[in-house]
């Protein structure tokens, strides 16, 4: 893709970006407003790990967050989620690290924690990533976390739009490959030919919560949800879209809170 081609794409997410959230809009989807709730008055900072260029981030100061903070590896995310920050006036912090390198001053503060949509696949040790989920929360703060169901890959659309069985391995473990699905970045993917190797990690859902668990993180719900997160499944017939799970969610908090 050329340079040009790209940097027009990237404008014109910004455009709609900065359009839904001054508008007061979201980019969550239900099951993730139905949890994280009416945030004024009792979230003083919501912080979002593996934020990415901030759409979500930005809907929890419209959900009523005083302050947000994102924290993302992605220095070109980044850009865009200070860029949509300029135009809306937010108030919003950038931080560009890894999700496990999350800096220490930030620990004890998070009244609200999220980490949505895509996020789980690109760590590759769930321990670590669970105490630094841990060691972020304030003392009567909550862990909103959002995901695709690690079912869902086994399930495909048929040409008459019903569920078919597909070879996928739910245990395969981390996989490395080149391309981005124009459907799970949108309009912000480039030609495969231009991209490095990504490295993933298929979670079993018992492998996620044992960790949560294990970094004494206490559980208030766990949740599966027929909900397509990533819109990838619109060729299912209607009939058909409440039989499989396709996302998941977990609230939780401190022991104690």
């Amino acid at each position: 893709m050329a340079w040009d081609e790209a940097a027009e794409r990237y404008e014109s997410w910004l455009d709609e970006a900065i359009s839904l959230i001054q508008s007061g809009g979201t980019n969550l989807l239900p099951p993730e407003l139905e949890l994280i709730g009416d945030l004024r008055g009792r979230c003083r900072r919501a912080i979002h790990l593996q934020c990415a260029a901030g759409r979500d981030t930005l809907s929890l100061w419209n959900a009523g967050a005083d302050e947000v903070i994102g924290v993302d590896f992605s220095a070109r995310m980044l850009d865009l989620a200070r860029r949509l920050t300029e135009a809306t006036d937010a108030p919003a912090t950038w931080i560009e690290a890894d999700v496990l390198d999350t800096p220490t001053n930030l620990d004890g503060t998070a009244d609200l924690l999220y980490t949505g949509r895509g996020s789980l696949m690109w760590i590759q040790d769930l321990d670590a990533w669970a105490a630094v989920l841990r060691r972020l929360l304030s003392p009567n703060g909550r862990l909103v976390i959002f995901e695709g169901h690690p079912a869902e890959w086994l399930f495909d659309v048929d040409e008459d739009g019903h569920w078919k069985v597909t070879d996928y391995d739910y245990f395969v473990g981390p996989e490395a490959s080149r391309g981005w699905a124009p459907e799970y970045i949108d309009r912000l993917s480039i030609a495969d030919s231009e991209q490095h190797v990504k490295f993933a990690r298929a979670w079993t859902l018992g492998e996620i919560i044992t960790a949560l668990l294990r970094a004494g993180i206490q559980l208030e719900r766990v949740t599966e949800h027929p909900t397509d997160w990533w819109a990838g499944h619109g060729d299912a017939l209607p009939e058909e879209r409440g039989r499989i799970p396709l996302s998941f969610s977990v609230l939780g908090c401190l022991p104690g809170s």
